[in-house]
């Protein structure tokens, strides 16, 4: 795939990003007003706009595909990696399910959600681009962009420190069993 196509779809996507959120902001708008949220769903502390959503997903998606082109680029790939493609589907249907299911009040399932992003950064590489725009865009919807974001860059830190440590471990563990035994 070359740069041009790369660069078409980076247009592209951040176009129906932009278009979807912005469709979505107005149609809030004529049905009762587009919500707000608090952080941390406390009364007391600041409330936040979906408005910003207007102009947080479009800048994201552009820098989020800026970035995964670039690695694609630089790794010389022929084609689309199926690796980014099922991370940013995984993460869309991922944080799909833990919106819905906060949308709809079952903390059971949220509550399992939650941890298991831990559980999962041990075998996957939770932190790249494709998954933090897919946890971000699918979440924008229920909780509007800014909540979203923070969520996914809070989990994208902790899931590269529990990815990278975990397999230093490994391999220095295997290193040490594998080695030969001097009698």
């Amino acid at each position: 795939m070359n740069e041009q196509q790369l660069s078409q779809i980076r247009w592209y996507f951040t176009g129906f990003v932009t278009i979807t959120i912005w469709a979505l902001l107005v149609g809030q708008y004529f049905n009762g007003g587009v919500p707000s949220h608090h952080l941390l769903q406390r009364a007391d502390m600041p409330e936040i706009s979906n408005w910003w959503g207007g102009v947080l997903l479009p800048v994201l998606a552009w820098f989020a595909l800026g970035r995964i082109h670039q690695r694609i680029i630089n790794n010389n790939e022929p084609n689309y990696p199926r690796a980014i493609i099922v991370g940013f589907i995984g993460a869309l249907i991922y944080g799909g399910i833990f919106s819905a299911s906060f949308a709809y009040g079952n903390s059971e399932i949220t509550s399992i959600l939650l941890p298991g992003i831990l559980v999962l950064s041990l075998f996957f590489k939770l932190y790249k681009e494709e998954c933090a725009l897919g946890v971000i865009l699918s979440m924008s919807f229920v909780f509007g962009a800014v909540l979203p974001t923070v969520f996914a860059l809070v989990v994208g830190v902790v899931s590269a420190l529990i990815y990278h440590i975990v397999h230093f471990i490994y391999s220095r563990a295997s290193l040490w069993l594998m080695k030969p035994k001097n009698n």
